[in-house]
C-alpha cells in the first residue's frame, strides 16, 4: 500500500525542482557535447548521458537516473530526449530542463533540415539515388535488429507473444489504427497485473493545484501556436501537420520505429502527404544525424509542406512538425518529474507498459516487413479480402542489387556484430559501387 502525503509548497516556475551548486553555463556545456554525440538510437544516447551524468559528474544517482529512465519508458515520446530534459529539470528547474532537453534536440534538427533541403533539390541525381539505394537496404537490417533485440528484452511470457502477434495483424493485415492498438494493449496490461497487497511506501507528492497551473500553461504553449496557424493565418497544410503530429506526440510508445510504423499506415497510406520511397529514405536520414530518431517527424513535415508550397513554406513545415512532436515532451517531464517516485510504485502501470510494449514488437514487425517489401520489389499490389488486406509484390520486379546489400549488411551486423555508423557507410559505399 502506498501512502501519500501532499505538498502545498508553491513552485518558483511551472517546472520548478531543486536547485543545484553548478552553474546552469557549466552544465550547458555537458548538454551540448551529450546533444552533438548522441548517434546511434535511444541505447546509445543513454549510455552516453548514464556516463556523463551519473558515472562521471554523479549528479544524479543510480536509483535517480533509474527511476527516470523508467518514468520515461512510461511516457509517449523519445525517452532519451526525454531524461535529458528531466536531469536538467532536477539541476536547475525549468531552465535546466529546457536547456537540456533543447541542446538534445538542436544539433540534429539542424542537421536534418540541412538533409531535408539538399534530399528535394538533389534527390533525383543519378549518385543520390544510387547512395539511397544503398542506405534503404542497410536501413532495413538495422530495424531488423532493433525489432530483434525489443523481442528478447520485451517478450518475456507467452501472453506477451500472443500481444505482439495480435498487434501485428491487427496493423499489417486488417490496418487497424496504431492508437488503437495501445490503447486495446494498455487496457489489458493494466487489468492483467494486480497490486502488490503487502506493498507499503511513503511518498511525497505536489499540490494538485500546482501540477494543475503547469498542465495548463504547457497545453497552451502547445495549443496556441497551432490554433492560431489553422484559424488566423489559415494555412490548412501546417494546421494538418501540426494536428497530425500532436496525436501522433500522444500514442507513439515504443520510440521512433514504432512513430515509423504510424506516419507509414496514415501518411503515405490515408493521407497521401509522401510516398513510401521517401519514407524510407526519411529513416536512412534520421539515423545518420545526432539527436533522436524521432527527428523523422520534421523531415516529414518539410517534404509536406514543401510539396505544397516551397521552401520557405516547407521550413515552415518541418517547425511545426518539430514544436507539435517536442513540446509534448516537454510537457510530460515538468508535469509528471514530481510524480516519478510514485509513479514508478505502480505495479499495474507496469503491467500495461509491458504490454504496450509487447504490442510495439509487432507494430515494429509489420515496419520492417513493410519496409522491406517496398524496398525489395518495384511492384507492389494491395489485394483486399473482406476486412483484411494484403500486400502482394511482383516477384519479377526483385531488385538484386538491394538484396545484395542487405545480405552483407546483415552478415556484418548478426556476424560480426558491426555497428550502426559501419552499416551506414557499407551500404552507401555499396550502393554508389553497385548502381553506378
Amino acid at each position: 500500500m502506498t501512502k501519500i502525503q501532499r505538498n502545498s509548497k508553491t513552485p518558483k516556475d511551472f517546472g520548478s525542482a531543486p536547485q543545484h551548486p553548478l552553474s546552469l553555463a557549466a552544465c550547458s556545456r555537458v548538454w551540448a557535447k551529450i546533444g552533438i554525440l548522441s548517434f546511434g538510437g535511444p541505447a546509445a544516447q543513454i549510455a552516453l548521458m548514464h556516463r556523463e551524468i551519473v558515472t562521471q559528474r554523479h549528479w544524479l544517482s543510480e536509483q535517480q537516473f533509474s527511476n527516470a529512465l523508467s518514468f520515461c519508458m512510461l511516457l509517449p515520446g523519445p525517452e532519451a530526449m526525454q531524461l535529458a530534459t528531466y536531469s536538467g529539470w532536477r539541476l536547475h528547474g525549468l531552465r535546466g530542463g529546457l536547456l537540456a532537453g533543447g541542446l538534445f534536440i538542436l544539433p540534429g534538427a539542424t542537421v536534418m533540415l540541412a538533409l531535408a533541403i539538399g534530399y528535394v533539390y538533389f534527390g533525383a541525381v543519378g549518385w543520390a539515388v544510387s547512395l539511397f539505394t544503398g542506405l534503404k537496404a542497410g536501413i532495413s537490417v538495422i530495424v531488423l535488429q532493433a525489432l530483434t533485440k525489443m523481442a528478447v528484452r520485451r517478450l518475456t511470457h507467452p501472453m506477451d507473444w500472443l500481444v505482439a502477434i495480435a498487434g501485428f495483424i491487427g496493423i499489417f493485415f486488417a490496418n487497424v489504427p496504431f492508437p488503437l492498438i495501445i490503447a486495446i494493449a494498455a487496457l489489458y496490461g493494466f487489468y492483467r497485473r494486480r497490486p502488490l497487497t503487502d506493498h507499503k511506501s511513503v511518498i511525497n507528492l505536489p499540490a494538485t493545484r500546482n501540477t494543475g497551473l503547469t498542465l495548463v500553461q504547457w497545453l497552451a504553449l502547445w495549443w496556441t501556436p497551432i490554433f492560431v496557424i489553422d484559424f488566423i493565418v489559415g494555412s490548412d497544410q501546417l494546421a494538418a501537420i501540426g494536428y497530425f503530429f500532436s496525436q501522433l506526440a500522444v500514442v507513439t510508445f515504443g520510440g521512433a520505429y514504432a512513430v515509423l510504423a504510424y506516419m507509414a499506415q496514415d501518411i503515405v497510406g490515408h493521407l497521401g502527404w509522401l510516398q513510401p520511397s521517401a519514407m524510407i529514405d526519411s529513416l536512412g536520414l534520421a539515423e545518420s544525424t545526432p539527436g533522436p530518431l524521432i527527428l523523422v517527424t520534421e523531415f516529414v513535415g518539410f517534404l509536406t509542406a514543401f510539396h505544397a508550397g516551397g521552401l520557405a513554406y516547407g521550413i515552415a513545415g518541418a517547425v511545426v512538425a518539430l514544436w507539435a512532436t517536442f513540446i509534448p515532451c516537454f510537457l510530460w517531464i515538468f508535469v509528471g518529474a514530481p510524480y516519478i517516485e510514485w509513479l514508478t510504485d505502480q505495479p499495474r502501470l507496469h503491467g500495461a507498459l509491458a504490454a504496450i510494449m509487447a504490442a510495439v514488437v509487432g507494430v515494429i514487425a509489420n515496419l520492417f516487413l513493410w519496409f522491406t517489401l517496398h524496398i525489395l520489389f518495384t511492384d507492389l499490389t494491395i489485394q483486399h479480402y473482406g476486412p483484411v488486406s494484403l500486400l502482394v509484390p511482383d516477384i519479377m520486379t526483385a531488385n538484386p542489387t538491394v538484396i545484395l546489400i542487405a545480405v552483407i549488411c546483415g552478415a556484418l551486423v548478426f556476424w560480426r556484430q558491426a555497428g550502426l555508423f559501419t552499416i551506414l557507410v557499407t551500404s552507401s559505399a555499396l550502393g554508389m559501387i553497385l548502381s553506378g
